[in-house]
């Protein structure tokens, strides 16, 4: 079904709800995954207004979410990008080819929405693939059960 799927991940709440979500898709597909940790501009700019290279906490987002990809069984690469998360997303799975991009969901307050503007409407008028908007409450402790249960669905139809 999807050969390739891309993750953005945040390190959030959502954004870890979105992971196990994602990464569940990608093993049913035997897709290809890529973890794009991204930080914000604002927190990445020196005082001249000049890009700094990703901090050792931006880092750390990404390996947590190769980890957490590494124990769905799934061979991740990642990289951590600064900018507006809209622009890096469509780059990056526009140029990667991606089937499926799968992002997290944070319900916003009216004034939130205001300032910000619909992003996720945004980001869907822009790719060439599907998106997956996880709202699903799945937790680790059940995404590892269905992986269990597709493993031994698999193994039971000999694959």
């Amino acid at each position: 079904m999807y050969k390739r799927i891309l993750l953005a991940y945040d390190g959030s709440r959502e954004g870890r709800r979105a992971l196990r979500e994602g990464a569940l898709w990608a093993k049913r597909s035997g897709a290809e995954v890529f973890v794009l940790a991204i930080t914000a501009p604002m927190a990445s700019v020196d005082p001249m207004g000049a890009p700094l290279p990703p901090t050792g906490e931006h880092e750390e987002i990404l390996r947590e979410g190769l980890a957490k990809a590494a124990e769905f069984g799934l061979k991740a690469k990642g990289e951590v990008v600064t900018g507006q998360p809209v622009d890096i997303i469509r780059r990056y799975a526009n140029g990667w080819k991606a089937d499926l991009v799968v992002v997290g969901h944070r319900k916003r307050q009216l004034l939130e929405r205001w300032w910000s503007g619909p992003s996720h409407s945004v980001l869907s008028d822009h790719l060439n693939c599907s998106l997956l908007i996880s709202l699903n409450q799945i937790d680790d402790a059940a995404a590892m059960r269905e992986l269990a249960t597709m493993e031994g669905e698999a193994a039971r139809m000999g694959g």
